[in-house]
This record gives structure tokens, C-alpha cells and sequence, in this order.
């Protein structure tokens, strides 16, 4: 079979029209540990929105957890005309790391990617979100490709990469490189840019080098750097220079000056502030504003009860004027090492 790249699709920018939002609903206390009450209700919140905008595809696992969940958004006020049910069974919720990365061609046909997924080379339990874009491919009867590099499927999450919709991805050494993630054993920094370019369409890679403090998957780059325009990269920063963030994020900025795009010009680069650190049982949380999701006309925002959120806000308005911007409390959700980005996967239209 030949690259989604010899059939010219590419990996659409996520402020690219969408066809819906997919993602799974709350199921797993162990994620919430001690705190997993309010997180079906956070979930509902979030869903009210982005059913006003677009589509929402939600997995369950069974008939009984979604007749739960429509009671929930019924009462929360979602649109329900915009949402469509799944039984199928996750471990989690993170489908922007288990779910397929779909890509596009001039035609507006879309095809999906189908990365292994293997709970960030850490847990045991991933076997039905490896399963999640097998599922939509027979749903839609899409064609499916499947990334590999000497026979093997290569794992990647969506949350380790971004692209401006133009040939050009951010990720970080920290989580493809590494020996700490052992994502892909033996594959070299090329072999994964020559499988960026044939199966995303992707012709320059930025390499940062590590993630904010607190998170689960070892550098995911949708925690520091986010693609706000085609040269427009907004990233994090940390101005306590004794937060152990400080440094790392530094660095991350001083790359993005150095980084040229495809034409050898520089990005124009916008910073965000970062939250306080947020803690609960005595662990460092990955709490980040730069863990907002793009949606039609709309974008959510984590918020954290922090002086920094307005000044996250506005500057995250700025980057787009023509949607609206609306805050979402994560300061509960952010236990389970995720939050708006983390658990939302765009499917374009």
C-alpha cells in the first residue's frame, strides 16, 4: 500500500474545520483517585460546548453508562441533536493519545493513521484504546494506514506532536528520543521524520527538548508549544526561576527563535504564562493553559483558580480573534495528568 503522503493527504492544523470532536467518557475512578466525582460533570461542561459548535462522538462502555451520561448532559444542557454514542470499551480517556490521527487530501477525503498505542510505555491496561481507531475505520470505512518502520507498528499519541496544517510539526526529545520512554526501541530521529513526512505529510520537524513538570507521558509537547497560526507558535514560559519548569521552558523558547520555517524565515513566536504549580497529595500536576482544544468557532481553556488565568485567556483570545474563548475549570481535572487537549481528539470535515 503506498503513504498517505504518495496520496497527497496531509494532517489537517486543528483550527481547520471539524467534522466532529471525539471523546470517551469518565469511567475509571483509579484516574481520579480520590476525586473522581465531579470529573462526569467537568466532562459534561465541556461537552455542552462543543455541542454547540460541532459534533461530539462519545465512547461508553455499555448501554447503562450511557443512558448515564445522556441523563448528565440532558440536565447540563448539552445539545444532544449533536451527539452520538459508542459502546465501545476504553481503559481511559486520553483518546488525543489512543485515538486515530486523521488526515485529509486536497479532495477532502479523509483517511485515518493508525498508531500503536501502548499507555505511554507505562501501564499494562491499553489494549481496548489500542482498538479505538481500528473502530472508527469500520464505522466509517475509511482507509487506514498503519505506520511501521522494519515491519514494526510505531507508537505515537496525538499529544506528542502538533502541526500547523502546513508541513511542520513540534514534538520534544524528551518523549520521542529518550531512553526513559522506551515508546520505540532501536528507531532513529530519522526514521521517525520519515514517518512524519509519509504518513502526516509533514515536511520539517521542530525539536524541543522537555516537558513541563508533572507529566505522566514524558515531554508531550501539547503541555509546553502549541501552532496558533500557520507561523504563529505560542509557547510556555515560567518566570519563577526557581520552579523547576523555569529552565526546561527556557530552552524550549530559545529553539523556537532558532527555528526557521519552510521558506527559512522566523516563526513568530507568542508566550503564555504558567499557572502556579498546582499539588494535591504531594504530587507536582501538569497543569498548563497550553493544554487548550481548537474547536469550530470555539476554544476551551484550562483555567486553575489562578491569578494567571485572565492573563492566559486574553492572550489565547488574541491568537483568535473570530472564536470565542471560554475558560474550564481543571484544577480536579488535572489529577487525573490530563486535561481539555489531553482528552478531545478532531476529526476534520
Amino acid at each position: 500500500m503506498t503513504t498517505p503522503y504518495a496520496q497527497n493527504f496531509r494532517m489537517p492544523a486543528e483550527w481547520a474545520p471539524h467534522a466532529a470532536t471525539w471523546i470517551a467518557w469518565p469511567h475509571n475512578p483509579e484516574d481520579w483517585p480520590n476525586k473522581f466525582t465531579p470529573i462526569p460533570w467537568v466532562y459534561c461542561e465541556i461537552v455542552r460546548h462543543l455541542s454547540q459548535v460541532e459534533d461530539v462522538h462519545i465512547l461508553v462502555n455499555d448501554p447503562a453508562a450511557e443512558k448515564r451520561a445522556i441523563n448528565m448532559l440532558r440536565r447540563q444542557g448539552a445539545n444532544l441533536a449533536h451527539l452520538h454514542f459508542h459502546c465501545w470499551r476504553t481503559d481511559r480517556v486520553w483518546l488525543r493519545d489512543s485515538g486515530p490521527i486523521f488526515v485529509k487530501n486536497e479532495k477532502s477525503d479523509v483517511a485515518i493513521t493508525n498508531w500503536k498505542f501502548n499507555a505511554w510505555a507505562k501501564y499494562d491496561n491499553w489494549r481496548n484504546d489500542d482498538k479505538i481507531p481500528q473502530q472508527v475505520t469500520k464505522l466509517y470505512n475509511l482507509p487506514s494506514f498503519e505506520p511501521a518502520v522494519d515491519g514494526k507498528q510505531l507508537v505515537l499519541e496525538g499529544g506528542s506532536i502538533d502541526t500547523n496544517g502546513a508541513g511542520i510539526l513540534l514534538t520534544t526529545e524528551e518523549c520521542l528520543l529518550s531512553d526513559v520512554q522506551q515508546r520505540n526501541p532501536g528507531v532513529s530521529k530519522a526514521q521517525l521524520e520519515q514517518a512524519f513526512h509519509d504518513y502526516l505529510g509533514i515536511e520539517k520537524v521542530i525539536w524541543l527538548n522537555r516537558g513541563c513538570a508533572g507529566d505522566d507521558t514524558h515531554g508531550h509537547v501539547d503541555d509546553i508549544t502549541r501552532f496558533v497560526g500557520p507561523n504563529t507558535i505560542l509557547t510556555a514560559v515560567e518566570s519563577n526561576t526557581a520552579d523547576e519548569n523555569h529552565l526546561p521552558l527556557a530552552e524550549n523558547l530559545e529553539r523556537l527563535h532558532a527555528a526557521r520555517n519552510l521558506k527559512k524565515r522566523p516563526f513568530e513566536i507568542k508566550t503564555l504564562p504558567m499557572p502556579a504549580p498546582v499539588v494535591f497529595e504531594g504530587q507536582r500536576l501538569p497543569a498548563s493553559y497550553a493544554n487548550f482544544y481548537i474547536a469550530n468557532n470555539l476554544v476551551l481553556v484550562p483555567t486553575f483558580n489562578d491569578p494567571n488565568d485572565r492573563i492566559a485567556l486574553n492572550t489565547i483570545a488574541d491568537c483568535f480573534p473570530t472564536r470565542t474563548i471560554t475558560g474550564i475549570h481543571c484544577t480536579d481535572f488535572i489529577w487525573g495528568l490530563g486535561a481539555l487537549h489531553c482528552m478531545t481528539q478532531q476529526e476534520p470535515a
